[in-house]
């Protein structure tokens, strides 16, 4: 698997299975009926930012990952980043290795610690890999994400230090 930063040439892959993750509606505060274009506009951030892509050896985009400021200003010490695995890709290490990578990314951009302000609780796959790669749970918003099946359900606050 290659990790590489991606290009606009990415987009249609990325969009194949970030459509589907969003719209099951489980694991991420957006609209499940998010528009290609706002769905562009929202994960290929523009510099300093960075979004980045998992390749196998024929090319294919096997996740995806966005790295940005958690916060502007006196917050912008702290990275924050989002990642998305192609459902035909799990369970082979491709979300391991975008984290592993983007820390390493956020800690050469100056960052000093990674928030994910909204982890939802039941993704306990997510909540698992976070933990193994150093995060710890800060923070809890009780009944804080819709889930589709499983009804309110708390979002969670990870933080790590990147020093």
């Amino acid at each position: 698997m290659q990790l590489r930063a991606a290009t606009a040439g990415d987009w249609p892959a990325i969009w194949s299975f970030l459509r589907e993750i969003v719209a099951a509606g489980q694991t991420y505060t957006w609209p499940r009926d998010v528009s290609a274009d706002d769905a562009r506009r929202r994960w290929l951030v523009a510099p300093p930012g960075r979004t980045v892509v998992a390749v196998d050896d024929d090319g294919t985009v096997l996740g995806t990952a966005k790295l940005i400021a958690n916060q502007e200003g006196p917050g912008d010490h702290v990275a924050n980043a989002s990642f998305m695995v192609a459902p035909t890709a799990a369970g082979r290490g491709v979300g391991r290795a975008l984290g592993v990578y983007v820390l390493e990314l956020a800690r050469d951009d100056g960052y000093r610690a990674m928030q994910f302000n909204a982890v939802v609780a039941s993704n306990t796959r997510a909540v698992a890999l976070w933990e193994s790669l150093g995060f710890a749970v800060v923070g809890r918003i009780p009944e804080g994400f819709r889930h589709p099946d499983l009804g309110l359900v708390d979002l969670l606050v990870m933080h790590r230090r990147l020093d």
